[in-house]
C-alpha cells in the first residue's frame, strides 16, 4: 500500500541558500508555495495511475490472444505492485530535482527526438523508439491543449527567476519534464514494452490530461502574488508564412507529427516572452481553426530517402522507415511509369487530371472537394453500404469535384505529394477489397471509409507511421473483428455494429481524431462481449472433447485388451461377440470409474483372456485346469455384467449358461453345436456415445508415417493452443484454430471462428495432411494488423513495379 497519497514521499527540498541565489528574496515563499502545489497535485494524479493498473491489466489479460500473453499481463500485475514505491519515489525525486535545477539556473534544454539524425536513429533500439513516441505524443497533445496556460506560466516563472527567459521545454513543470520524469522512473524496471505502453496510457489519462487544472492553479497563485497579473496571450502569423500543400515526402526522422483538427492546420504562431519588468507581449489574434482553416505550414525540406536506405531490401519493420520507403518508391514509380495501374489495377489519381495543367490545387480546394464527397456519401449511405466502394470510382469522383469547382478549369492538377497520399490510401483500400482473410460483407463495409481516411492521411501522416494512431487502430480493430467473427452465426450483429461505426465516421469526422478514439472504445466493448460468447462456446467444446477423449482412451485400451485375447484364435460367434461388444464395455466402464491400475481392471482383463482361451480346443491337462477355474471365471463375468448394468439376473444367468454350453461343445469337438448358440447381445451404448469420434480408433500408428511426416508430427507435439491452420476445402480453404489436443490419445481438436468444434484429427492424420499440402500453419504475418499487412504488401508491389525486385515466378 502507498501511504503517501496526496503528499509525495521523501522529496528532497532545495536548500534556501541555493534558492535565494537564483530568485529574489521576496519570492522565496511564493516559489516554495508553487512547488508544494505542483508536487501535491502530481502525487495525487500518479496515485490514480497505479489505482487503475490492476483493472486495466486484468481487462487486457481477458482479451489476450493466447495463454502466454495472458500470463504476461498477470505476472506484470504483481511486478508493478512490487515496483510501485520505487517508481513513485524516482518520479517525485526527478520532478523535485528539475525544480531545484531551475532555481539554480542549471536546468538544461530537453533533447528533442526530432534532433536525432537518420544514422543515429538506426542505432536506437525499437523499444526505446516506441517509448519516445509515447512521450512525444503525450507532450504534443498537452502543448496544443494548454498553449495559453503554458505561455503565461513560463513568462511568470521567468519573472521569479530574475527575468531569465525559459527556453523550449525548460519549464520544470512543463509537459516534457513531467512525461520524461515518468519515463526515467520506469527505466530501471524490467517491464516489457507491452506493459509500459499500458502504463503510459494510464499516465496520459490521469496525469497529462489533468495538467490543465494544475497550470491554471499555478497561474492563479502567481497572479494573486501580483506576478504579471495583466499578462495576455495572443498569436500572430509569421510574415513569411507560405501556402504549401499537404505532403507525402519521406523524412529521415521518424518523429510523428502532432495531430491537428483539420486537413489544413493553422499557420504557426510566434510569441514574445514578457520582459522581467512585466511588459505585456502584444500580438495579433489567433486565426480560426477547423475544416475551412487556411493551408498548412511549409514542411521542412527532406530528401527522397535516407542515403543508406536500400529500396531493394525487404520491407523494413519500423513503420516510419516503411513509410519513407513507400514515398520514395511512389516518387520513382510516378517518374518512370506515369499512368500504369497500381496495386489492385487502379490508376494513379494523376492520370485523371488534365494533361496540360501547370497550376496546383490548394489544400483548401482539395479539402472542400473531399468534404463534398463525404457529404454525398453520408446522404446515400444506406444504399451505398450494400455495395463496395471501388477505389477508381472514388478517384474519378474526386477529380470531377475538383474540376467542377475549379476557378481555372483544365489548368489545375494535384501536387505530386498530394497525389502520392491519395494513391497510397487508394492502394490500402484496394488491399482491403482483395484481402482473403476478410469476409466479403466486411470488405464491402470497410471500403466506405475511404474518403474520411483520405482526409486523415492528408492531415496527419502519423496514420502511416504510428501503430497507435487512433484512426489506424479503429480500422485494424474492425478488420480483426471481421476476420474472427464475420462468418459466425451472429454476423448480423457484428455487421450492424460495423455499419454503425462507419456511419459515425462518415457523418461526424471533420478533423477531430478524438472521434476515432471514442468509436474504438465502444466498438471494442461490443467485440469484447462477442469474444466472451465465442470463448464460452469454445470452452464448452473443449470440455466436451476432454470427456469424449477420456472415453476414447478407455475404449482404445479396452479394444487393445480384447484384440490381444482374440489374436490367433478362431472362436465361436457367441464368445467373440460377447468379448467384442459386451466385455469391451465392461472394460471401458471399469477404466473410467476405477482406473487402469485397479484390481477390478486386472481381473476383468484376466477374465477376457481366460474366456477366449476356454473357447479353443484344449488338451486333457488344460481341460482339468478349466474345470477348476470355471467357477471363478463365471463369477468375474457376472460381477462385470452387474457393474455395467442393463442386464437382469435372468438375462445374466441365461448368457452364462450359453457360454458354459459353448465351452463344453468346443471341448467335445462339436463345433456345429457351438455355432448354433446365439445370444441376444445389445449394441455397445458406450461405443455409441463416441459418435463420429469412433473412427479415431482406426488411426494409423506412428510407425506408419514417412520420415518427413514423423518430423512434422514431432513439431506438432510442441505447437501452442490458439494456432491457426488452413485446410484445403475445394476452392475455398478453411481457417480453423487449434483449441486443444489430448496428451493421451494425441487427437487435435479444431474450432472455427465462432468457437464451434469442427474437427478432431489424430496426430498421424494431421501430419500426413501437412506433408501432402492439405493443411498448413497460417504464417504469422497473416495475423498481423490489417494496415501493417497492407503497407508491407504495397511496398513489395512497388518494389516489383519499379524493378527493385524481380517479379515472382
Amino acid at each position: 500500500m502507498n501511504n503517501n497519497q496526496g503528499n509525495p514521499p521523501n522529496i528532497p527540498k532545495p536548500p534556501p541558500t541555493l534558492a535565494s541565489r537564483a530568485i529574489q528574496p521576496r519570492f522565496g515563499e511564493l516559489v516554495q508555495s508553487c512547488r508544494k502545489l505542483a508536487m501535491n497535485r502530481l502525487a495525487e494524479h500518479l496515485t490514480g495511475v497505479f489505482g487503475q493498473v490492476d483493472d486495466t491489466l486484468f481487462e487486457c489479460a481477458e482479451k489476450a490472444e493466447n495463454n502466454q500473453i495472458q500470463t504476461l499481463f498477470f505476472d506484470n500485475m504483481r511486478e508493478i505492485r512490487r515496483q510501485r514505491p520505487q517508481i513513485e519515489r524516482r518520479y517525485h525525486q526527478q520532478i523535485a530535482q528539475n525544480f531545484a535545477d531551475f532555481l539554480e539556473g542549471k536546468l538544461k534544454e530537453q533533447e528533442q527526438p526530432d534532433e536525432v539524425d537518420a544514422e543515429h536513429l538506426a542505432l536506437v533500439q525499437n523499444e526505446d523508439y516506441e517509448e519516445s513516441l509515447q512521450v512525444t505524443n503525450m507532450v504534443s497533445r498537452v502543448k496544443a491543449r494548454c498553449a495559453q496556460q503554458l505561455f503565461a506560466l513560463e513568462q511568470r516563472l521567468a519573472v521569479l527567476n530574475n527575468g531569465q527567459k525559459l527556453g523550449e521545454d525548460r519549464n520544470p513543470f512543463g509537459p516534457q519534464a513531467i512525461a520524461q520524469a515518468f519515463r526515467e522512473a520506469l527505466a530501471p524496471c524490467p517491464f516489457p514494452l507491452r506493459i509500459k505502453t499500458v502504463l503510459y496510457m494510464l499516465f496520459d489519462r490521469h496525469v497529462m490530461q489533468s495538467l490543465d487544472s494544475l497550470y491554471e492553479a499555478m497561474n492563479q497563485r502567481l497572479i494573486e502574488a501580483d506576478v504579471l497579473p495583466n499578462l495576455k496571450y495572443s498569436a500572430q502569423r509569421k510574415p513569411s508564412a507560405v501556402r504549401p500543400t499537404p505532403t507525402l515526402t519521406p523524412t529521415p526522422t521518424p518523429t510523428p507529427t502532432p495531430t491537428t483538427d483539420s486537413i489544413a492546420p493553422t499557420a504557426p504562431v510566434q510569441t514574445t516572452a514578457a520582459p522581467a519588468g512585466g511588459a505585456q507581449p502584444t500580438t495579433s489574434p489567433p486565426p480560426a481553426t477547423g475544416p475551412t482553416a487556411g493551408p498548412p505550414p511549409a514542411p521542412s525540406a527532406a530528401p527522397s530517402a535516407p542515403a543508406a536506405f536500400d529500396l531493394s531490401a525487404p520491407p523494413p519493420s519500423d513503420p516510419s522507415a516503411l513509410f519513407s520507403g513507400l514515398a520514395a518508391l511512389l516518387s520513382e514509380y510516378r517518374q518512370h511509369e506515369g499512368d500504369a495501374p497500381l496495386l489492385g489495377g487502379t490508376r494513379s489519381i494523376a492520370s485523371f487530371g488534365p494533361r496540360g495543367a501547370t497550376r496546383t490545387y490548394s489544400a483548401n480546394e482539395l479539402l472542400e472537394a473531399l468534404n463534398r464527397l463525404q457529404e454525398k456519401s453520408a446522404h446515400e449511405l444506406a444504399q451505398r453500404l450494400q455495395h463496395p466502394q471501388p477505389v477508381e470510382e472514388l478517384k474519378a469522383d474526386l477529380q470531377a469535384q475538383l474540376e467542377t469547382h475549379s476557378s481555372l478549369p483544365g489548368q489545375q492538377k494535384l501536387s505530386d505529394q498530394e497525389a502520392d497520399v491519395i494513391d497510397l490510401v487508394g492502394m490500402l483500400f484496394d488491399f482491403i477489397l482483395d484481402d482473403e482473410n476478410l469476409p466479403d460483407i466486411c470488405k464491402t463495409a470497410l471500403s466506405h471509409l475511404h474518403t474520411p481516411y483520405l482526409k486523415v492521411a492528408l492531415q496527419d501522416k502519423a496514420l502511416f507511421t504510428q501503430h497507435h494512431h487512433p484512426a489506424r487502430r479503429l480500422l485494424n480493430a474492425m478488420a480483426q473483428a471481421g476476420v474472427l467473427y464475420g462468418s459466425e452465426g451472429d454476423e448480423r450483429g457484428l455487421l450492424a455494429k460495423m455499419h454503425w461505426v462507419i456511419e459515425r465516421v462518415i457523418q461526424g469526422y471533420s478533423g477531430d481524431l478524438a472521434l476515432f478514439d471514442s468509436l474504438l472504445e465502444e466498438f471494442n466493448e461490443y467485440v469484447g462481449t462477442l469474444k466472451h460468447k465465442v470463448d464460452l462456446r469454445e470452452r464448452r467444446a473443449v470440455e466436451a472433447a476432454k470427456g469424449r477423449d477420456k472415453l476414447l482412451d478407455a475404449r482404445q485400451q479396452a479394444v487393445k485388451v480384447i484384440g490381444k485375447a482374440l489374436q490367433g484364435r478362431e472362436l465361436p460367434a457367441i464368445i467373440r461377440h460377447f468379448l467384442e461388444l459386451t466385455w469391451t464395455d465392461v472394460l471401458v466402464f471399469i477404466h473410467l470409474r476405477l482406473g487402469p491400475h485397479s484390481a477390478e481392471w486386472r481381473r476383468a482383463c484376466e477374465a477376457a483372456e481366460q474366456l477366449a482361451w476356454s473357447a479353443t480346443p484344449l488338451d486333457e491337462q488344460d481341460r482339468e485346469h478349466l474345470q477348476r477355474l470355471r467357477v471363478t471365471l463365471l463369477d468375474n463375468l457376472r460381477k462385470g455384467l452387474e457393474l455395467l448394468g442393463g442386464y437382469h439376473d435372468d438375462g445374466i444367468r441365461r448368457l452364462l449358461q450359453d457360454i458354459v454350453a459353448c465351452q463344453h461343445a468346443v471341448q467335445a469337438k462339436q463345433p456345429e453345436v457351438a455355432a448354433r448358440l446365439e445370444a441376444q447381445l445389445p449394441e455397445s451404448p458406450l461405443g455409441a456415445m463416441l459418435g463420429e469420434d469412433a473412427a479415431l480408433l482406426d488411426s494409423p500408428p506412428h510407425s506408419g508415417l514417412s520420415l518427413h511426416a514423423q518430423l512434422l508430427a514431432k513439431e506438432l507435439t510442441r505447437i501452442e493452443f490458439g494456432t491457426w491452420f488452413e485446410f484445403a476445402n475445394g476452392d475455398q480453404p478453411r481457417m480453423l484454430k487449434l483449441s486443444w489436443f489430448s496428451p493421451t490419445t494425441h487427437n487435435y481438436m479444431f474450432v472455427d471462428h465462432s468457437g464451434q468444434r469442427v474437427a478432431i484429427k489424430p496426430l498421424t492424420l494431421l501430419a500426413n495432411e501437412m506433408e501432402q499440402g492439405l493443411a498448413r500453419i497460417v504464417p504469422p504475418e497473416r495475423s498481423a494488423p490489417l494496415v501493417d499487412r497492407a503497407l508491407t504488401a504495397i511496398y513489395r508491389v512497388l518494389q516489383r513495379f519499379t524493378g527493385r525486385v524481380a517479379e515472382p515466378s
